[in-house]
């Protein structure tokens, strides 16, 4: 990966006054390595987002600090407003050019889907996005291209052992096993039966929904729970059995001798 330039100022504005600094159109960050003391810096907001925009995470950037100090950074982390997304800070990475540093690597799909996926019958699923890998910052690549051109049958896999990279610069630390990318079909047998318990449900809400065969409701109506048209509810009976039962005891009470 071609080496990429970007300017830095010594910053000493810190805290809550770095507000300042993005006011201004900059982007505080600081640089931390491996037995390197930490050092504020703050960067042109547009220029970062241009050289980040090509070196990701794995390009190698030179940090120029003022006019002397020239620093090999990968950006390691950037913290973006959840609102406008515009980036808050940076943090950079200062390496050391002769030791080798584990990043994550894009896995890029390339190739032509197969005739099933156009027609709609499979989908090209891509269950790993990233790899971790190991290697000389001056190695790292932007990413790994996946060719699905194999693909040509349902469950058909591209597996971590079936990618093309130079094995003599890069170390990747994952399972060779570990799916990549798979055909698969458009609708799943889950998501069939899942489909099918849909309907039957539907279908039963409607039929519950329909009166019952030899019942005639007509305008005004009720049917109660019996079945029977002009007939009390079975709530009612209850209450009104309970009323006449307390007034036969009110009665017998009065009849009682004093």
């Amino acid at each position: 990966m071609d080496r990429l330039s970007l300017k830095a100022t010594e910053r000493t504005i810190l805290g809550k006054k770095v507000k300042k600094l993005r006011k201004a159109g900059l982007i505080p960050g600081h640089v931390f390595g491996n037995q390197i003391d930490t050092e504020h810096v703050s960067v042109d907001g547009r220029e970062f987002l241009k050289i980040f925009h090509l070196a990701g995470e794995t390009g190698l950037i030179d940090l120029k600090i003022g006019d002397e100090k020239v620093k090999p950074v990968l950006v390691r982390g950037v913290q973006y407003d959840p609102v406008r997304h515009d980036p808050l800070n940076i943090d950079f990475y200062q390496v050391d050019l002769k030791q080798k540093v584990t990043v994550p690597v894009p896995l890029v799909l390339k190739g032509e889907q197969p005739e099933s996926v156009h027609m709609g019958e499979t989908v090209v699923l891509q269950t790993l996005a990233e790899i971790q890998v190991e290697a000389l910052p001056t190695d790292l690549v932007e990413n790994i291209e996946v060719d699905i051109a194999p693909l040509k049958n349902v469950d058909d896999t591209i597996t971590v052992a079936q990618l093309i990279y130079d094995r003599s610069l890069l170390n990747v630390l994952a399972d060779p096993e570990e799916i990549v990318v798979k055909l698969a079909p458009a609708v799943t047998e889950e998501m069939k039966k899942l489909l099918e318990e849909q309907a039957a449900e539907a279908a039963a809400a409607v039929e519950a929904a329909q009166p019952e065969e030899g019942v005639e409701v007509k305008e005004g109506e009720e049917v109660t729970e019996a079945g029977g048209e002009g007939e009390e509810p079975v709530g009612e009976l209850k209450q009104e059995e309970q009323t006449e039962e307390g007034k036969s005891k009110e009665n017998q009470q009065e009849q009682k001798p004093e």
